[in-house]
């Protein structure tokens, strides 16, 4: 077996093993190996009291300037406080009950031990309740005492179960293995590029004698891990284009030319240039695999549909897949309100060279799902549009030549894939996100798929202004926010009011509403739609017509409310997220989101792009309580500040850890990237795909790179490469 397999409890014992499988999920030695440090600290940077952080783990060095065991419970309990010093500031730490006895023999005054704890404010002063402690007096051996004078001091990502220090001894005791890890970069990359080798990296990542070790180490594991992943993505590429297509070139005269002569406008330069690509891509005869990112209201769903009547021209069908019903409902109605009677081929004064547009969801009736599955078998529905429907067993295709899967994020690989599974070779695929998602990121997630951008807003669009109304701090500007309302009900537009939940009886928000460490302090729960609709009105907005949407109605009432709130008939509609994608009512220019901190940034740039979609201009108001020096009122500043969704999009990202994003696209497996950020390490991921493109072409197979391949098997264990495959 080779060293960096070798499971842990081999070599550090059955506990510590068991704690850092259980905990930190690290299984291996190379597992514990690739657990690196989360930053380095001087002894001196270690010290600083007077600066600890509330609430966070700390790691301190300081020395013991009292100790005093209380009773209480009349006698029966007892309570060791010590107080530290380190010059900067004082810290207390509290042991209760049995746990005082062994920390009142070793924490005598005078003596300096390395503490690690969760600080915490008892009584007005910070402490740290049954802290971990390594004592570093000179009867500790001057070996520990050396250890953290003179070095840089490694503070491991860990847990309340396995202190940074305890960490460190485990890899200390499997650090000589690193000299066995198998260098995946080939020499001539390495050494064209000056980086050090894996073992080397590894040494100096774990236990660097100055700073510029850890900058050495890093640059060469950052390089691991962006070539691995990118080497990963450019074989998918490869073996995709090896795959048979049927190529889907529209006909002269057919029903997209139809089609485009009834256009009551022209295209943008944008949506021109993203159909050429799509077209381009059609006419092949491998697989498509398109990922076209747009702006809200960028006109995507337009570009979508001229795709589709492409294939439709050249004797195939095509599917469109839509995250939710509502949504689902929403396409297909404005898909036939844009095809006119080119949507009721071979109906009564349908037009000749029409298809059928057939739609087919979950809650159907029997008797019209009966209906649209014959049209699909025999190939008489040109287009579908539907929900997980549409993946089930009993729904086959006559001749499936496009499948366009709205809103990426909300499907799972495994539902792309069984639609997939539906063409008698495999379909062309376009992957539609109005979440803009940054280059790098695009590069690193959807690797596999080609990417378009369309960032024109088609003309006759109006702008969106944002505002952050702080309702706790400045009640009158609420309350200005629903006069605003009522303005733009009595000028005949209509309104939407978002909010975090549902109902009372909603313990668990249904939409997929944020809460963030800033929450903690915020007891209050979300503001739910049915309690803010009751107040609205009867309150503020009282003599307005008031509906609510929400997940949990049924599917024909959520229809209808949608119906009659796009036909002017509602004055304001109080929702949950449900509304955040594809709902398309012009008439509607004031979005007021509830509760606003709840929601990450991209999401409020979502539910922003509902408003403004006419020719009125739109109004985006973001309630929340948090105070102005809260992290959570600067991510709604930034919103408020910028309509760029790709600049919001990195904010986002910088504000969470890449791991969520990549560890969510990636299946949920852990997220393979440590080292790597997707943001600030853009050109090693750009330098590294054009590395990978290159070693690709020479050897698809990677026959001449063992060390390679090993290391592709170790990040792409069964589960990864299974949803790569389906990718």
């Amino acid at each position: 077996m080779p060293a960096l397999d070798e499971p842990l409890k081999k070599i550090l014992g059955g506990n510590t093993a068991k704690v850092l499988a259980d905990h930190l999920d690290l299984h291996t030695v190379g597992d514990l190996l690739h657990h690196y440090p989360r930053r380095y600290a001087e002894r001196g940077e270690l010290t600083r009291l007077s600066e600890l952080p509330l609430d966070e783990h700390v790691t301190v060095v300081a020395q013991v300037a009292d100790a005093r065991v209380h009773t209480f419970n009349h006698g029966r309990g007892q309570r060791l406080e010590v107080t530290l010093t380190d010059g900067s500031g004082r810290l207390q730490l509290v042991f209760f009950g049995r746990g005082v006895h062994k920390p009142h023999k070793d924490l005598l005054p005078g003596r300096r031990a390395m503490f690690a704890g969760k600080v915490s404010v008892f009584n007005r002063k910070l402490q740290l309740a049954h802290p971990e402690y390594q004592l570093l007096d000179a009867d500790s051996g001057t070996d520990a005492v050396d250890a953290f004078a003179g070095r840089l001091i490694p503070l491991y990502p860990a847990c309340q179960q396995m202190a940074s220090w305890k960490i460190s001894k485990a890899v200390d005791a499997v650090l000589p293995s690193a000299d066995d890890a198998v260098d995946p970069l080939p020499p001539a990359l390495r050494e064209g590029r000056g980086l050090t080798t894996l073992p080397d990296a590894l040494r100096k990542i774990h236990r660097p004698g100055s700073k510029a070790d850890v900058a050495t180490a890093r640059d060469r594991l950052k390089w691991d891990e962006a070539f691995v992943l990118q080497v990963a993505l450019a074989r998918r590429r490869h073996a995709d284009a090896q795959l048979p297509a049927v190529p889907r070139r529209p006909r002269a005269g057919g029903l997209l030319d139809a089609f485009d002569a009834r256009l009551p406008f022209e295209l943008t330069e944008g949506q021109r240039k993203v159909s050429r690509e799509i077209f381009d891509d059609l006419a092949t005869d491998h697989p498509m695999h398109r990922l076209l990112q747009g702006e809200v209201g960028s006109g995507k769903t337009m570009v979508a549909l001229r795709a589709m009547l492409a294939v439709v021209d050249a004797g195939g069908q095509a599917a469109m897949l839509a995250p939710t019903e509502v949504l689902a409902q929403q396409h297909h109605r404005s898909v036939v309100e844009m095809m006119g009677d080119l949507a009721e081929g071979g109906l009564l004064g349908g037009a000749e060279q029409g298809t059928k547009v057939v739609l087919l969801t979950g809650s159907m009736g029997t008797a019209a799902r009966r209906r649209a599955l014959l049209d699909l078998v025999t190939g008489e529905a040109g287009i579908v549009i539907g929900t997980h429907a549409l993946i089930e067993d009993k729904v086959a295709f006559h001749d499936l030549g496009l499948v366009v899967v709205d809103e990426q994020h909300r499907f799972g690989v495994e539902q792309r894939d069984a639609l997939r599974g539906k063409g008698k070779q495999p379909p062309h695929l376009l992957v539609m996100t109005a979440t803009p998602i940054p280059r790098t990121v695009a590069m690193t997630v959807f690797g596999d798929l080609e990417t378009s951008v369309l960032d024109q807003l088609p003309a006759g669009r109006s702008p969106i202004a944002s505002h952050v109304v702080p309702a706790q701090d400045k009640p009158h500007f609420l309350a200005r926010a629903w006069e605003r309302v009522r303005e733009e009900a009595e000028a005949g537009h209509q309104a939407y009011v978002v909010c975090p939940r549902i109902g009372d009886e909603d313990e668990e928000t249904g939409s997929s509403a944020k809460t963030g460490p800033e929450d903690a302090a915020d007891k209050r729960p979300p503001l739910a739609v049915t309690e803010v609709a009751a107040q609205l009105a009867a309150g503020p907005l009282r003599g307005l017509r008031i509906e609510i949407l929400h997940g949990r109605m049924a599917p024909e009432a959520k229809d209808d409310v949608m119906r009659r709130f796009a036909a002017g008939e509602v004055d304001v509609l109080v929702a949950t997220t449900v509304i955040e994608v594809g709902v398309n009512v012009p008439n509607a220019t004031v979005m007021v989101i509830m509760d606003a901190d709840r929601f990450g940034v991209s999401q409020l740039h979502q539910l922003r792009g509902r408003v403004g979609r006419g020719s009125a201009p739109g109004l985006c108001l973001l309630v929340t309580d948090m105070p102005p020096a809260a992290p959570a009122r600067a991510r709604l500043d930034a919103v408020a500040a910028t309509l760029d969704g790709f600049e919001l999009s990195r904010i986002d990202l910088e504000q969470r850890r890449e791991g969520d994003v990549l560890g969510q696209a990636q299946s949920g497996v852990r997220s393979s990237l440590r080292m790597l950020t997707v943001i600030e390490d853009e050109e090693v991921i750009a330098a590294a795909r054009e590395e990978a493109v290159a070693t690709v072409r020479a050897d698809p197979e990677l026959t001449a790179l063992p060390e390679l391949r090993t290391a592709l098997d170790a990040l792409l264990d069964a589960e990864r490469e299974r949803y790569l495959d389906k990718g």
